[in-house]
């Protein structure tokens, strides 16, 4: 932002939310790959926290196309958030991955940390009224080529 305002260059600021897909790496710690790799591995699945936070999960192909409409139509000094605003909590997350994987895992609650937050939703608004953006992959959707590749990637 502050290249935009000093040297009117044409900056676009990107704010990425919860991202996942095929690809991701088997160590990266983040909630859907860490369940999904708990679950293909028949081990138990870990939740920090009673299972009610909830968090927004983006399919990889909707964020890129959400990057090429905000690179290519968004506005200079423009700030987009990208990500997809249909909320789960994480136990519905855990129990769905459990489902799709036909895993035997069973969930294990463990303190939740201090700074994690209880809702992480991105506010989409103004790439959705400005550029017609929309996340539009449904998470079962997107979670089964994603288990699949973690399947694969853990063989």
């Amino acid at each position: 932002m502050d290249y935009y305002r000093q040297h009117s260059l044409n900056t676009k600021i990107i704010r990425i939310f919860n991202t996942y897909g095929p690809n991701m790496s088997v160590s990266d710690g983040r909630v859907v790959s860490n369940f999904i790799c708990q679950a293909l591995s028949g081990r138990p699945i870990t939740i920090y926290g009673d299972g009610s936070q909830t968090r927004s999960f983006c399919y990889v192909k909707d964020l890129v196309a959400g990057i090429e409409k905000v690179l290519f139509d968004g506005d200079a000094g423009c700030i987009y958030n990208l990500g997809n605003t249909s909320e789960v909590s994480v136990g519905y997350l855990a129990q769905m991955i459990i489902d799709l994987t036909d895993s035997s895992s069973e969930i294990v609650y463990k303190s939740l940390p201090t700074d994690d937050p209880l809702v992480r939703k991105p506010d989409t608004l103004n790439v959705e009224t400005d550029l017609g953006w929309r996340a539009s992959t449904s998470l079962e959707e997107g979670l089964l080529p994603t288990i699949d590749y973690f399947r694969n990637a853990l063989k």
